[in-house]
């Protein structure tokens, strides 16, 4: 076999050879003290030619004339330490989280150069190493597969949960739809998705595009039914404007107005249109409103001046109308109604030509003598209950059926002694003494109608 001559190098120190076992799962490797255990596999000889010890038999690895046969040996036996720190590259590799997969191909890769290696070591023992380290990559790409398909599934059910959210979002009635809180979630959504896509593992692609065509439609009809809602509210925001702009140049037409009265009522019903009439766009509405309220506030303010001269005209009046109150109200309790009824007559005519009173008194006043009036009203009804014929003759009656009713009762009691029933004793007194309270209780009410 060939080999390339390798040039002369400065010639290293004699190195110990001890003889030691490979280092199998090492995180690095004692440069020094690995080819001094190299070494131990093989031999030089006087003519530098180098060879490897194998189960088998000796191999030829090269020449390295012009050196000793030590540092002939030395040479090829740092050429196996490279292989060995690769070795140890690929478990420290592994150790820190690389995809398994790849440390099985290039641990592989590595071991199937052994046989044919131009290097001096322990060639066997750096294929069980790497052995060892294809059977643990293989078991780390295992639970790496395991733990990326259970990744691929909480991230599958991470966008599930957007897309029912998104879904429930479109779902809604649109007339009852927040439609900025709603529309900053799915904008909200939408970020979280594309994080997902960018940082998350990769699902599979029919679960990638069932579920990204679910939350794509979810976006489509809610700005669908955005557009739609916003466009018919545009609709009814032009009406809105319309009618309220009707009423607005009517309660202007009527703020100069005298007749206080019955514009006061009209200012009333305008007010119940405005209640009624559909919302304009906040701007206009807000206009409207302004301009509304200043009709009415010129109107109010012009009635409220016109109230307050003619409160200060009527203060007069009231001081007459005080004074009748009193008279009025010194008729009470009335006990001669007709008298009484004669009086408040000649006081009800005196109040009708004493004229209005300021606004704020005249319930104070209208009550006052209302109250006098019902007191009148309740004394004359009592009086005619007392004199009323067809009250004496049932009264009348009633006291002859009463008086039959206890003389009866009076025999039946001596009856009842007569025998010494004592309980048809009682009973019969019982009823008697009944006979005999309403009896005199009917015979006052018949002296009072007398």
């Amino acid at each position: 076999m060939s080999t390339p001559t390798p040039k002369p190098t400065p010639r290293p120190s004699s190195l110990p050879r001890p003889q030691a076992a490979q280092v199998v799962n090492a995180s690095h490797i004692d440069h020094d003290a690995e080819v001094a255990r190299a070494v131990t596999h093989g031999r030089a000889d006087a003519d530098g030619n180098v060879f490897v010890t194998t189960a088998d038999a000796e191999r030829a690895v090269g020449q390295y004339p012009d050196a000793t046969p030590e540092e002939a040996l030395e040479y090829f036996a740092k050429k196996y330490v490279e292989l060995a720190e690769s070795a140890v590259l690929l478990r420290n590799r592994l150790s820190a989280g690389a995809p398994g997969r790849e440390v099985v191909s290039a641990a592989k890769s590595l071991q199937e150069t052994l046989p044919e290696a131009n290097v001096v070591g322990d060639l066997k023992g750096l294929s069980a190493t790497l052995d060892t380290l294809i059977s643990d990559a293989e078991a780390t790409e295992s639970r790496q597969a395991a733990r990326a398909q259970a990744a691929k599934l909480a991230a599958a059910e991470d966008r599930e949960t957007l897309v029912v959210e998104a879904e429930t979002l479109a779902k809604q009635d649109p007339s009852k739809i927040q439609w900025k809180q709603s529309g900053a979630r799915l904008r909200e959504l939408f970020a979280q998705w594309k994080d997902m896509q960018r940082s998350g593992p990769r699902l599979p692609r029919a679960v990638d595009q069932e579920l990204w065509g679910r939350f794509s439609q979810a976006r489509n009809t809610f700005e669908h039914k955005r557009k739609e809602f916003f466009a018919e509210l545009d609709k009814v925001n032009a009406e809105g404007k319309r009618i309220k702009e009707k009423i607005v140049a009517e309660a202007e037409s009527l703020s100069a107005s005298t007749d206080f009265r019955t514009v006061s009522q009209k200012y009333k019903d305008l007010m119940s249109q405005w209640k009624r009439a559909p919302r304009a766009s906040r701007k206009d509405d807000d206009a409207l409103w302004a301009r509304f309220r200043a009709a009415q506030d010129v109107f109010f303010s012009a009635r409220d001046a016109e109230n307050a001269a003619l409160d200060e005209e009527f203060k007069g009046n009231l001081v007459v109308k005080e004074e009748l109150l009193k008279k009025a109200q010194a008729l009470l309790p009335i006990t001669d109604p007709v008298a009484a009824k004669r009086e408040l007559r000649t006081i009800q005519d005196q109040w009708e030509e004493a004229g209005k009173v300021p606004r704020a008194d005249v319930s104070r006043m209208e009550n006052g003598l209302r109250d006098v009036e019902r007191a009148l009203a309740d004394a004359e009804e009592a009086a005619w209950q007392r004199s009323n014929p067809e009250t004496k003759a049932r009264t009348s009656g009633a006291l002859s059926q009463l008086d039959e009713s206890i003389v009866e009762l009076e025999k039946k009691l001596e009856t009842a002694k007569s025998g010494g029933d004592e309980k048809a004793v009682a009973e019969a007194q019982e009823a008697l003494d009944a006979r005999r309270a309403w009896r005199d209780q009917l015979a006052q009410t018949a002296a009072e109608l007398d």
